[in-house]
């Protein structure tokens, strides 16, 4: 007697198919909502043990700052930000946040203290250096209302002007070459203009006959191998702003940047108020 093989087993798949097809979606949608359900729990645990570490660790975020920047990288990663100045824990336990608010202000000050010589940007060291020598002191109060003077880091002010760029107030740190400079202008600048200060930073006044902080024309062009318009492009707007300027040294055009220059200059920035 002939077996009539196959169609049987091919009407269970027809039949169970879509049965199994909605099965695998509700499963994976239990594991889904499974998932979830751990990774909640997972960050409200860490969010208990970041509590207790500060908590414990309250004078050192306080009052150190490599401390305190590595506690910030610690919390970022599970969305906690201990800088908020609104009441509550991190307000009335760690109180970095008005410390941070404060910092912001100030830094913000210099930077439009020093526009009209480096055109809106300015390293973040420069920064620093100019609170230092104001004897500019910033405190931070504890859960006691006892204020204690707290020590800043050029890691902080680039912390405090990350707050000031969430109000769109054109405040942002870029990074040129070795350096971190704070823009306090909308402007936009491209990896260009980036490249354009970067050579200028590396020139240091003994290997070279430029002076320090300077680029001319033939130096963008060689070290970058762009074309002429090009080069004349980023030079263009970098001095239309009045973040370089034009000199004319031994017969050649110069582009001098004060942002770069004053780093190295020792030039006291406070007579800028």
């Amino acid at each position: 007697m002939a077996h009539r093989r196959g169609r049987v087993g091919v009407g269970r798949v027809r039949q169970t198919g879509p049965r199994t097809s909605a099965g695998y979606s509700k499963k994976a949608e239990e594991l889904r909502t499974v998932g979830i359900a751990s990774a909640v729990e997972t960050v409200q645990k860490l969010e208990v043990k970041l509590t207790e570490f500060a908590k414990k660790h309250k004078k050192e975020i306080q009052n150190d700052p490599a401390f305190r920047k590595r506690f910030l990288e610690m919390c970022a990663p599970i969305g906690v930000d201990p800088l908020s100045s609104e009441k509550g824990f991190w307000g009335n336990v760690l109180g970095i946040g008005d410390f941070y608010y404060e910092l912001s202000v100030k830094a913000a000050e210099v930077c439009m203290a020093s526009r009209s010589r480096n055109g809106g940007i300015i390293s973040v060291s420069e920064v620093r250096d100019v609170l230092m020598k104001r004897g500019t002191r910033f405190h931070i109060s504890s859960s006691s209302s006892k204020k204690d003077k707290c020590k800043y880091s050029e890691e902080d002010i680039i912390v405090a002007i990350g707050k000031l760029s969430k109000l769109g107030s054109g405040f942002r740190c870029v990074k040129v070459g070795k350096s971190t400079m704070i823009v306090s202008v909308p402007t936009e600048l491209d990896s260009d203009h980036m490249e354009v200060m970067e050579i200028a930073q590396n020139c240091d006044g003994t290997l070279s006959s430029r002076p320090r902080g300077t680029v001319d024309m033939d130096e963008v062009r060689k070290t970058t191998g762009w074309t002429e318009e090009r080069a004349k492009r980023a030079l263009g707007l970098l001095l239309s702003k009045g973040m370089a300027w034009l000199d004319v040294h031994q017969g050649n055009e110069l582009y001098w940047f004060p942002s770069v220059w004053k780093e190295s200059s020792g030039i006291d920035e406070t007579s800028d108020e």
